[in-house]
């Protein structure tokens, strides 16, 4: 994934900073991305399906009354609750946080949605409360609008090639 400037903070992950001011406020060394070991990989796999087996998906408004809050889901949560907590238990887990990224994609059906995009030697994989198979980004349906800043967990940085086209020469 090819990522740009600076861009703008989703509001929900402002207010999730607002109350939670340690989770965003870490600068993070700038280095290349880690291999991804097999021990690595299995993790990911776990903790993908794990989350996605113990946390019900519900909406923030059905949830809070309101749209777009950001918060560790105890048993029930949206997108970016799933993103969020695989993110903590992949954090505790040894993985930096410089390579969990929460990362806003549109769904092809247009709609938002939140994954937790892991940054590896291997490429950027994704870990979605849609799906339990941990893919590459580019084998998703998606288009990959922004995500968190790897050198700043409070900072967001645009994707400049969020969907790839591919011409295909006719024969």
């Amino acid at each position: 994934m090819v990522t740009g400037s600076v861009t703008s903070q989703p509001i929900g992950h402002y207010e999730f900073c607002r109350a939670f001011p340690a989770e965003c406020n870490q600068r993070l060394a700038s280095r290349p991305a880690p291999k991804l070991t097999p021990h690595g990989w299995a993790l990911l796999k776990k903790i993908n399906s794990s989350v996605n087996g113990r946390i019900h998906a519900m909406t923030d408004k059905d949830i809070y009354g309101r749209e777009e809050v950001w918060a560790y889901p105890k048993d029930v949560g949206d997108c970016e609750d799933f993103a969020l907590l695989k993110r903590r238990e992949l954090a505790a887990k040894g993985f930096s946080l410089a390579d969990l990224l929460i990362t806003v994609v549109r769904k092809p059906d247009g709609e938002g949605h939140a994954v937790l995009t892991v940054r590896t030697e291997q490429g950027d994989f994704v870990l979605d409360n849609l799906d339990n198979e941990v893919k590459p980004w580019y084998q998703t349906s998606y288009t990959f609008l922004k995500r968190q800043a790897s050198f700043n967990t409070g900072r967001w940085v645009s994707i400049e090639n969020g969907r790839d086209v591919v011409v295909g020469a006719l024969r």
